[in-house]
């Protein structure tokens, strides 16, 4: 069939996962469940820092936000897939589509560079605690936070405007369950040279954002082995071990997400990769920084302790 013959879409259907139709009830249930935790884990941080004064520090500023990003990816991506699983398959306007891209890049990308700010965080916290609070002030840590979400929303719509005014013509099925680029660019009948040259230069930043981490976890490194006691040299490190796992698991799986080659690549292990960055993942970072979190749990019983007093007669 000729181009032009061709009619241009105004919505998508989200395949999601109908290939497995005898276990879309137990799916639903799985990712509700993930997605009732990660908004009271996060929700909960959120709450809790603000709550207790022991936690008003720059470490706990730059959680918070992490948590906030996190509750907001998470609602982004999940209540598609419970209606998707619902429904079998789901109808998205184009429209809507292009709005649920971009709020998913805008919390993605500013992710990424929140995590970069929180790296740094950490390294000015080991070299100089002293002088810590001075260098992290207010001004500082809100300008750094202000910096990341203008960053991510650049990214978002620049990456929004480039995906969605390609020509989408034909097929309107995305073997997806949200409005993601890769299933985007295939169904694309336009040309994609100038969306991927925008997509390189944007994960350009994503790797300058890998870089500072990594630079400062190096610098981190050589100031903890200048600490003469092992005892000494672990408690440092152990301020540091939730932050790295959080970085190791965010960018690990976008990196394998979206730097793959396309000849290596399954529909299906995209949907499971995606489910763990943009569903596990938000639901893992509350816990992983308050199971290892001394603060975090003195500062939970705290609260808790208040609030049964507070119920008594």
């Amino acid at each position: 069939m000729a181009k032009n013959n061709l009619t241009t879409v105004t919505e998508f259907i989200l395949m999601g996962f109908t290939d497995y139709p005898r276990l879309e009830m137990l799916l639903f249930l799985v990712f509700l469940s993930l997605y009732l935790v990660t908004l009271l884990g996060n929700v909960g941080m959120i709450i809790l820092i603000q709550l207790e004064v022991q936690l008003h520090t720059p470490m706990y500023f730059f959680l918070s936000h992490l948590s906030l990003l996190d509750a907001c990816y998470s609602s982004v991506i999940t209540p598609q897939i419970l209606a998707t699983l619902t429904t079998g398959k789901t109808v998205i306007s184009f429209g809507q589509c292009a709005a649920q891209f971009f709020f998913f890049t805008i919390c993605a990308g500013t992710e990424c560079f929140l995590l970069a700010v929180m790296a740094y965080d950490r390294y000015v916290a080991i070299r100089n605690p002293l002088l810590y609070t001075v260098a992290m002030n207010p001004r500082i840590c809100w300008s750094l936070v202000v910096g990341a979400y203008v960053c991510g929303t650049s990214g978002a719509i620049l990456r929004t405007t480039f995906t969605f005014t390609l020509s989408f013509c034909g097929n309107n099925q995305i073997d997806f369950f949200f409005c993601d680029l890769p299933p985007l660019l295939k169904l694309a009948c336009s040309d994609t040279t100038n969306t991927e040259i925008v997509i390189g230069f944007f994960g350009n930043f994503f790797s300058a954002n890998a870089l500072v981490i990594l630079i400062s976890y190096l610098l981190i490194i050589k100031a903890i082995l200048r600490v003469k006691s092992s005892g000494g040299r672990a408690k440092t490190f152990s301020t540091c071990a939730s932050h790295l796992t959080v970085v190791a698991l965010f960018f690990g799986t976008l990196i394998f997400m979206y730097m793959r080659s396309g000849s290596r690549k399954s529909p299906e292990e995209d949907k499971v990769v995606s489910v763990f960055y943009t569903v596990v993942i938000p639901m893992l970072n509350p816990l992983i920084y308050s199971l290892r979190n001394k603060d975090v749990k003195a500062a939970f019983k705290k609260v808790t302790g208040r609030f049964q007093m507070s119920q008594r007669p």
